[in-house]
């Protein structure tokens, strides 16, 4: 029956791959070599790990310019480059250079973070395989009530009785549904011999959401920045937005020009209207722009002053 084992199994494939060394001609990047197959935990038993990646910084600036070779061009005029590229919303270049992550996440966030089309995936079959009994269950502080007015988001952290209340359904709703699965496979220290158990990929259905899934999940440079846009953003949802906090640090490690942009440009930028535009212009000009004045409706009004609010 699947239990622990299977991930300890796991941390000795990581441990044995890092061990090993080969030779190639083709450019490489020391800071992501040193993350190379190491599992960084996320949330209370997933983790995120680069299996591969090609290319580098400097690819993007030799698909830019066409070129033969990685260049001699200084560093500076490379980086200024980027910039440009990020700078003018050009994706082709940035397209050659991939990486491939190894993710082990909750199938509620992996569901969230399959409409994300633009990469090749390949996830673990419960169809063949056995789900690990590991499933997650919030901290206190990420345990948060339905928000009054965002029907996606989260308003005031549970606490008190409410909180245990919920912990203990979440916990043990997973136990049971877990229990009734193995149950139903027939496997394990229970099971008996004269019963062939229900077929796998029947069984599996009954698996709740918060159950740990895992795949390989490859994308290039271009789709990983939106990818990033989207899922690190201070608004994203908290359990997929640590899974891209720590894609960040790997890809300002795999290529620090490049992330450098897509922080100036990208993540930390904003995105104005036309009309926003014109308003911005009026006031510079000191007219006092009102909500009622501006163009804008109550809603682009609120998310056009957010920007700008510390």
């Amino acid at each position: 029956m699947a239990d622990d084992s299977h991930t300890h199994e796991q941390a000795a494939e990581i441990a044995d791959a890092r061990t090993r060394n080969a030779s190639t001609i083709r450019p490489t990047v020391p800071a992501l070599e040193a993350m190379l197959f190491q599992a960084f935990p996320i949330l209370d038993h997933g983790f995120v790990r680069v299996i591969d990646y090609m290319g580098d910084d400097s690819a993007i600036v030799q698909a830019a310019r066409v070129s033969y070779g990685r260049g001699t061009r200084k560093v500076q005029e490379d980086a200024g480059l980027i910039r440009y590229l990020m700078r003018h919303r050009h994706s082709t270049p940035f397209e050659m250079c991939e990486i491939k992550f190894h993710v082990k996440l909750p199938i509620f966030v992996a569901r969230q973070w399959i409409r994300h089309r633009t990469a090749n995936v390949n996830e673990i079959s419960a169809r063949y395989s056995i789900l690990d009994k590991e499933f997650y269950i919030p901290s206190p502080e990420n345990l948060a009530a339905q928000a009054v007015i965002n029907r996606q988001g989260r308003g005031d952290v549970l606490e008190g009785e409410e909180a245990a209340e919920v912990l203990d359904l979440l916990r043990g709703d997973a136990e049971r549904a877990y229990a009734n699965y193995a149950h139903m496979l027939n496997e394990g220290e229970n099971a008996d011999p004269a019963r062939s158990g229900l077929a796998r990929e029947l069984a599996r259905m009954n698996l709740t959401l918060n159950t740990y899934t895992q795949w390989y999940w490859k994308t290039d440079l271009h789709n990983l920045f939106h990818f990033l846009s989207l899922r690190a953003d201070a608004h994203a949802q908290y359990e997929i937005r640590v899974y891209a906090d720590e894609m960040l640090k790997m890809t300002e490690a795999w290529v620090p020009i490049a992330a450098a942009a897509f922080r100036d440009y990208r993540l930390g930028a904003v995105t104005l209207s036309a009309q926003m535009v014109s308003v911005v212009k009026r006031m510079l000009t000191g007219e006092a722009v009102t909500q009622e004045t501006s163009g804008l409706n109550r809603r682009e009004w609120t998310e056009f002053a957010a920007q700008f609010q510390s």
